[in-house]
């Protein structure tokens, strides 16, 4: 019975040990700063801002270079094809005030 047991811990999901790593390295932050607190220092609360901006960044998944270049060629097209779109528009509706006026005998 003992050999089942230790063979179902080692085969423990992912996601739970990711978990269990941001648990232990919460512990491990709050111990900290209990510690600064201790010997009555203050959490300097700029350089707390940039330790936890580095963290965040160090979370951010870049996209590939193919992938920029992909959604750049996409944003260009629709740029193009919607000028375009409000230009034939334009030339439409300067066409019709032409004929209203030219109606009307300004």
């Amino acid at each position: 019975m003992a050999e089942k047991k230790s063979a179902k811990t080692e085969t423990k999901p992912a996601a739970k040990e990711k978990k269990d790593t941001a648990k232990a390295s919460a512990k491990g932050a709050e111990k900290k700063s209990a510690k600064n607190q201790s010997k009555g220092k203050k959490a300097n609360p700029v350089a707390k801002y940039f330790r936890d901006l580095r963290s965040e960044f160090k979370k951010v998944v870049w996209p590939s270079k193919e992938t920029v270049l992909n959604n750049t060629g996409v944003v260009l097209m629709t740029m193009i094809i919607t000028g375009a779109g409000v230009f034939v528009l334009d030339l439409a509706f300067a066409e019709l005030f032409k004929m209203l006026m030219s109606l009307v005998g300004g």
